[in-house]
């Protein structure tokens, strides 16, 4: 017998991905006559003559076996699990034989009990923002974008006046690299740039930390209520807010809340500022905020880190600071800013991530979080704890690394098979209401430039990477543009919302920190691949309601070739990329019209090799 379970296929899973608390779920199990692909209405099944049993658990205890109903064309059984959590399933047979994952998350029978499948249950009331949902985020580290007037002096940093040179990155006469040379990007730059966002599409800002700090990184917050001064001040940071909401654009901020800098109001190991920090007296009132082994000198810090306290947590000193009705949180909420990204999500334990949800949604609850998790978030165990992100009670979304990874690997193989499978995972794990707020990325501040990944360019130590020998070539880099309008195609157009890693659309170069960190260069604009992007805004935006909230269906995985489509209510668009030298012919019935060509095809149309695009049925 042949048995079929695909849990992306309604006909099999009655929900697709995640479920809600007390939600009904119903499974079916075929056996079909011959094999197949993909199961239709049309298919013939036969009806079974044994027993089946789904067996189920929660995470960390034992499973049950739950009997089955036969049916004409399998078994189905219907069930309800009112508590949230992680679950694990798959199905077994009573003379022996099981069906379980497979590595293309797929339903396999097998003569043994092997990897089961994931059924994330999440709170019954959680919702997602829809403002988020269907538009474009633009990531943008300040101090490299764009800069407007002068930078005010200020004691301990250096002031770049060549625009675009290369940051610092050898360690000074200690072995440590200070981060503290300022390009002088600032607020009244990023607005002076807003057409040009507006014409990319772009809907959501993402700041990388904007409040007070001693490094031009700022992850080593010094006074969260204030803004950085080689910034602007809080009047030019609320008229941007502003002013980008006007041309129809939401701002959000990082939340860096699991570390402050040593240099801060709170630590003040250097006495810089006039308070009393937890590092000179056990007196001091942010005392409990920090973890010491032997006052002053011995102190949890990130990673080791020393310049990075690490934040206590359960401090109710510091969670009223950040969670209270004068807290941070709040506060920058009362600027207008639409939301969070949170720093090192991992390293936030669960209940204050609870506490931190509830202060952001109390204060608005439209206010997007999204979590930095690299990995799949709905089983995520960090510090051998199973975190419980997307149950309902935390966050709503993620940054997609999973996919950034599978899109790359794609790219540059030709080999579909990851990235299938990476999608398939995802929207079988994840909530739906989660897959449409995805942060789907290409590269960030924390990875080599994109284009720079795609040239292939190898380089050993930073020395390397700050020469000449790090450049792509004129040729590697006519390739390497190539292969990154395939992967912002998809991007743009896989579930999710899709976040440009600012001047990525430029084509910029470079390796690991710092070298992903440089200027944007306005003097020399790639007017060709910038179209290309501004054409992808283009096209999400003639969608939005597809791309906001539709389903997503494979059509065919094979030979280089990807073609998917996503679909809302009656009406669906196709991507494609061939990713191959063969030219594939497709059959469709209608009139349709490819939109990054403009061209108009009818009933066939043969995609070329290393061909990409995207269309939808016009007659």
């Amino acid at each position: 017998m042949n048995f079929y379970y695909d849990p992306l296929n309604s006909l099999c899973k009655s929900v697709t991905g995640a479920c809600g608390a007390g939600e009904e779920l119903q499974l079916n199990i075929f056996v079909l006559k011959g094999e197949v692909q993909e199961l239709s209405s049309e298919l013939d099944c036969l009806a079974p003559n044994q027993n089946a049993y789904l067996l189920l658990c929660k995470d960390g205890e034992s499973k049950t076996a739950y009997p089955m109903t036969k049916t004409a064309y399998g078994w189905n059984i219907s069930l309800k699990i009112n508590q949230t959590g992680l679950y694990y399933y798959n199905f077994s047979f009573e003379n022996g034989g099981f069906i379980n994952r497979n590595y293309r998350h797929t339903g396999e029978y097998a003569e043994y009990d092997g990897n089961s499948f994931l059924l994330t249950v999440y709170a019954k009331s959680y919702k997602t923002p829809e403002w988020f949902k269907g538009g474009v985020m633009y990531q943008i580290f300040p101090d490299r974008f764009c800069r407007q007037g002068t930078m005010p002096d200020i004691k301990g940093r250096i002031f770049r006046e060549d625009w675009g040179g290369l940051p610092i990155y050898r360690p000074n006469e200690h072995g440590k690299v200070l981060n503290n040379d300022f390009f002088g990007g600032n607020f009244k730059g990023v607005q002076s740039k807003l057409p040009y966002l507006k014409e990319l599409g772009v809907t959501v800002i993402y700041f990388n930390p904007v409040f007070e700090a001693a490094s031009n990184h700022r992850y080593d917050t010094s006074d969260y209520m204030k803004i950085d001064p080689a910034l602007g001040s809080k009047e030019d940071f609320e008229e941007l807010v502003k002013a980008a909401e006007n041309q129809g654009i939401r701002v959000i901020l990082d939340g860096v809340f699991n570390h402050t800098g040593d240099d801060s109001v709170y630590f003040n190991k250097y006495g810089k500022y006039p308070s009393l920090g937890a590092f000179q007296s056990k007196d001091s009132p942010y005392y409990t905020w920090y973890d010491f082994q032997e006052f002053p000198n011995r102190y949890s810090s990130w990673w080791g880190i020393d310049i990075l306290p690490e934040l206590n947590e359960t401090s109710e000193e510091y969670q009223n600071f950040i969670f209270g009705d004068d807290g941070v949180l709040k506060n920058w909420l009362n600027s207008g800013i639409g939301g969070y990204r949170l720093d090192v999500a991992d390293e936030l334990p669960d209940f204050f991530l609870k506490k931190l949800r509830k202060a952001v949604k109390d204060k608005d609850k439209n206010a997007i979080i999204i979590g930095e998790v690299w990995e799949d978030a709905s089983d995520k165990i960090a510090y051998s704890k199973r975190r419980e992100y997307l149950q309902g009670y935390e966050l709503d979304s993620v940054m997609n690394y999973p996919l950034k990874d599978a899109i790359i690997h794609y790219v540059t193989t030709e080999n579909t098979c990851e990235l299938s499978r990476t999608i398939r995972l995802l929207l079988d794990h994840y909530p739906k209401q989660t897959v449409d707020c995805l942060m789907n990325i290409l590269g960030t501040h924390d990875t080599p430039r994109i284009l720079t990944v795609l040239g292939g360019k190898i380089c050993y130590n930073k020395d390397e990477m700050a020469s000449e020998k790090a450049l792509l070539s004129v040729k590697e880099k006519e390739s390497a543009i190539k292969k990154l309008k395939m992967a912002a195609l998809l991007q743009f157009t896989l579930p999710g919302v899709p976040c440009v890693y600012y001047g990525d659309e430029n084509g910029m170069e470079g390796h690991i920190d710092p070298f992903c960190r440089k200027c944007f260069d306005w003097e020399h604009l790639n007017q060709d691949l910038i179209g290309y992007y501004q054409k992808l805004g283009e096209v999400r935006a003639r969608f939005k309601n597809i791309f906001k909230k539709g389903t997503f269906k494979e059509i065919i995985s094979k030979n280089g070739l990807i073609l998917y489509k996503r679909t809302e209510k009656n009406k669906s668009v196709y991507v494609f990329v061939n990713n191959s030298n063969e030219s594939k012919l497709l059959q469709f019935e209608g009139k349709f019209k490819e939109y990054l060509s403009e061209n108009i095809f009818e009933n066939q149309f043969e995609i070329k090799p290393y061909e990409f695009g995207i269309f939808s049925k016009i007659t």
